[in-house]
């Protein structure tokens, strides 16, 4: 018997303006978590908020980070001292302490067809 496929839509609200893009990234493992995304979607804004699928994922263990890159220069910017300048968030409102979330606070089973709602 083979591994279900399932989609999982991903919701970000939130955001301040429909400026810029919103960066949706999946991640599959603990070793790649905010280094080499599994999949990524980049959506526009509309009405404030961004919804995306992944389509035909194996069902299993995942952590998502998204961000509004405001002016759409392809990354998440930072101040001098390195905390992030634009809007971020993670799966499960994963939030960091003296540093980005960690895998283990921002993972999540999917096993059907899901939907994942982030507020940044």
């Amino acid at each position: 018997m083979s591994a279900q496929n399932v989609k999982l839509t991903v919701a970000v609200s939130g955001l301040k303006s429909n400026t810029g893009i919103v960066k949706v990234g999946l991640y599959n493992s603990d070793g790649t978590f905010l280094k080499t995304t599994y999949k990524s979607i980049t959506s526009e804004i509309k009405n404030n908020e961004v919804v995306v699928t992944f389509d035909n994922l194996p069902a299993g263990e995942y952590a998502i980070t998204t961000y509004h890159d405001e002016n759409n220069n392809g990354k998440l910017d930072k101040n001098m001292m390195g905390i992030p300048s634009e809007d971020y968030a993670a799966s499960n409102n994963a939030k960091g302490f003296m540093g980005p979330p960690v895998y283990k606070d921002a993972k999540f089973v999917i096993e059907k067809d899901s939907k994942i709602e982030i507020i940044l």
